[in-house]
This record gives C-alpha cells, structure tokens and sequence, in this order.
C-alpha cells in the first residue's frame, strides 16, 4: 500500500484562500482530479489537509471524503479547529466526526508565537485526548524551534512536522535548520512529512533533495518519516508524477520494511488511520 500524508483540494468559488497567488493554482481542485493523479502514480489512498483557517474548507473535505466520485480515495482528513479558543476547539473536534484524523493551523501565516499561546495548548491537549495528531506547515524559520517546546508541553499529542519544517535548501542555514530539527526528532512523539520540498530557483531531483533526506533519515528514521505528495502544490512545477517519482527513487533505496514504513506505515500510526484505503478511524 502507498499512503499519501498530504494532499489539498479547494473550491475557490466557495471560500477565500487569500494566501493564493494568480497562476496555476488559482482554481478548484476536486477530489475527481486528484484521485486521477493518485490512481495514475500508483498511490492507493490520501490523507486531505487543510489550506484554510476555516471551518468551510474542513466541512468541504470532510464531504469529498464521502464523495463516491472520490472512489474511496479518501484515508482521513486533517482539518482546522479555533484552537485559541478551547471551548470552541472542543465543539468543532466532536462536530466533524470519524474521517478526522488530526488538525492544522496556518502558523506561518499568524503573527503572534501560536504554539507558545496557552489557550492553543489547553485545544492541544484536547486533540491528544481525541487521538488525533497536530500538523505544523512551515515552521522553518519562526516555529521550528517552537515545536520541541510544544512537544514537552503537551506530552500525549502526536506533533507532524509537515514538509521537513521547509528547510532552506540552498542557502546557509541549512545547518541551524538541521540542528532544529534534531532537536524536534529528539522528543519521540513527533514525526515529520517528506513532502513540500518543491523551492524556488532550485531543482527538484534526488541529487538536489540528498542532503535534506539524509538529515531526515538520520534523525527520525523511516518509522517516523511520511511520504506527501503536496499536491496540487506541484503543480506549477511540474506536477504530481514528476515530483513522486524523485521521492520514490530515494525511498526505494531503503530496504522493503523502511519503505513501507514511509509509503504508508508512519502514516498510518500517526494518523491512527486503518490499514486499507477509503477506511475511516
């Protein structure tokens, strides 16, 4: 089995996705279409991720998750809750139902120390209560360091660090990003997505992305490693098959119980989604 940890889907006629810049993004992506790109790679299932602080965009995944035209694609969703605001939190995480599998706030695009807040730790808590998990996107360069200090504070919660914490390739600070990040991995209730790599004015090919994934090997190892796609992200550089295909190359140097581990295993665990495709908690 392939498990995709991270896949978007948006309707830009129903919410705003303000962050969206003009360009290959800015329309609807459905759950028709990815799971065209899915069945195409020869991934089995996706785990559907939040690309809005909103509940309108949750509510929207969550109904794609049922869709039939979706063919049963759907392995979970990660949606949004008002976590700084905990009795609210409370009323969204038993309102969404079984398909939710964890949630997510658009830190990088808050101003305030999000997880340092101690109302969004009390919300925190509640989501490791419900056995769900907490997805961090981009925390590279302002919450990176952010997230161990979440992680000793709320011992019981499952912290996903999406998209390795979006290491700066290329640049010099890749070394503090790595020491970030191994101060991350060094609290065992964490785990990390390879996915969102994709970065302006640099290539996307294996021998580009060897530093980042030896680093994420070495200090998480491939049970605490998931494989996300990011689409539709991909696509303005090419798509989903092109940016698959350089991740399954250096997974496939991996032996067969490491690479099921990151094609579906970690996923499965952090999420705690069932084995099979289309299959709620």
């Amino acid at each position: 089995m392939i498990l995709d940890s991270h896949l978007h889907l948006w309707d830009r006629s129903a919410s705003a996705y303000a962050w969206i810049p003009p360009g290959p993004l800015d329309r609807t992506f459905t759950v028709g279409e990815a799971r065209a790109e899915l069945t195409a790679a020869g991934v089995d299932a996706a785990v559907l991720v939040q690309a809005e602080d909103s509940t309108a965009d949750t509510r929207a995944m969550l109904a794609a998750a049922d869709d039939p035209v979706g063919g049963g694609v759907v392995a979970g969703v990660v949606g949004w809750v008002r976590l700084d605001d905990p009795p609210t939190a409370a009323a969204q995480l038993a309102a969404y139902g079984e398909r939710l599998c964890g949630v997510r706030h658009l830190v990088h695009d808050d101003p305030r120390d999000f997880l340092a807040l101690p109302s969004v730790r009390a919300s925190l808590r509640l989501v490791a209560e419900a056995g769900l998990a907490f997805d961090v996107p981009d925390a590279w360069p302002r919450h990176l360091g952010a997230v161990a200090a979440l992680a000793d504070a709320v011992p019981g919660l499952t912290v996903v660090v999406d998209h390795l914490g979006k290491p700066p390739r290329g640049t010099g600070a890749m070394a503090e990003w790595e020491r970030a990040l191994r101060e991350v991995a060094a609290r065992p209730g964490t785990v990390a997505k390879v996915s969102g790599l994709q970065q302006a004015g640099q290539p996307f090919t294996a021998a580009a992305l060897r530093p980042v994934w030896d680093v994420a090997l070495d200090v998480f190892g491939p049970a605490r490693l998931l494989y996300g796609g990011d689409w539709p992200m991909t696509v303005p550089d090419g798509g989903y098959g092109p940016h698959w295909a350089v991740v399954r190359g250096l997974v496939a140097e991996l032996a067969p119980d490491e690479r099921a581990q990151v094609l579906a295993g970690a996923a499965v665990r952090a999420y705690g989604l069932d084995a099979g495709p289309g299959e709620g908690r």
